[in-house]
């Protein structure tokens, strides 16, 4: 299970996305049914029950909090337990959960731990302008035809904010670009992950990227007085399929009249990415043997020596 993305805390979907009832989603080639409890605590659950295999996220949430399946009704809890086989009063319901993973419900999303085994040992890593109630959010989401890796490094890369987004936030770079610049980007290992400075001509703008082990970058948008940070969380789908997350975070024009203008911005930033990224070949992020690297580069080859040696050839369950 989790082919290259074991044992890890991924943030998976927004929590606003299960009011309706439970969503099925994949996660690095994973279906997995995501639902509410009554007392809001969030399950996810291989989705395909134990009876006869049948997508659970097609069922229902009972009031009692129980998803249901929708073949024969089966109940389980948001641990897997199954709480009911219907027409069976004397079925050993101990022998007949689904297989649940570890999850959490932190800021505005569900997070998930890729591993069935139990429990780990930590929780989940979060910027904490994920969570902060004094902080206007917005989401925007997005599906691109790449492997998650080349999405990642794209989120971690300095250098082509001018070329890529030269109509939007690269043209803050490009006003102070010359024929002859150069850019010394900078990494720092940190207990989280790392963080990124790339100073243009020896010129630091005060903004930085920070890498959050597996998935997730914030951008420290540098306002006087004010916060604005701009996170992306990139979610494996498949070998060939990403799901981004932009979520924005800010401390002023918080009136939800504004919401509207901050995700439009989101999402042109993004859909200006899209392309490119999904151009990139192979799919999959290489060894650093097998593409020509320069010094600014130095970001995404850290998240790269990160994956390859840490995720890349491990599986869970």
């Amino acid at each position: 299970m989790f082919q290259d993305f074991a044992r890890v805390w991924t943030p998976l979907v927004p929590l606003r996305s299960l009011a309706a009832g439970p969503v099925g989603v994949q996660l690095a080639g994973e279906r997995l049914a995501v639902f509410l409890g009554a007392d809001g605590k969030p399950g996810v659950l291989v989705d395909r029950c134990p009876h006869r295999g049948v997508r659970l996220s097609l069922g229902r949430v009972t009031p009692e909090g129980c998803l249901e399946c929708p073949f024969h009704g089966w109940r389980f809890g948001t641990d897997g337990a199954n709480e009911g086989v219907p027409l069976n009063p004397r079925a050993r319901l101990e022998t007949l959960g689904a297989t649940a993973l570890p999850a959490r419900a932190i800021g505005d999303f569900v997070w998930v731990f890729t591993d069935p085994a139990g429990p780990p040992d930590s929780e989940p890593c979060v910027p904490e302008t994920l969570t902060d109630p004094s902080l206007a959010r917005i989401i925007v989401a997005r599906t691109w035809n790449c492997h998650w890796t080349r999405a990642m490094e794209n989120m971690l890369d300095s250098p082509h904010l001018p070329f890529v987004h030269r109509k939007t936030i690269g043209r803050f770079v490009s006003r102070y670009m010359k024929p002859d610049s150069e850019m010394e980007v900078r990494w720092e290992d940190t207990d989280f992950g790392g963080v990124t400075h790339a100073l243009l001509d020896g010129r630091d703008s005060g903004g930085r990227l920070d890498f959050h082990r597996p998935n997730m970058m914030t951008l420290h948008i540098p306002i006087p007085r004010m916060r604005l940070k701009i996170h992306a969380l990139v979610v494996p789908i498949d070998a060939t399929h990403t799901r981004l997350f932009v979520v924005g975070a800010r401390s002023f024009l918080k009136w939800k009249g504004f919401t509207g203008l901050f995700e439009g911005n989101a999402a042109k930033i993004a859909d200006e990415d899209r392309d490119v990224v999904e151009s990139s070949w192979p799919k999959e992020a290489p060894h650093p043997s097998e593409e020509h690297s320069v010094g600014s580069d130095r970001a995404t080859l850290a998240f790269r020596k990160y994956y390859l040696e840490v995720l890349k050839g491990g599986s869970a369950g």
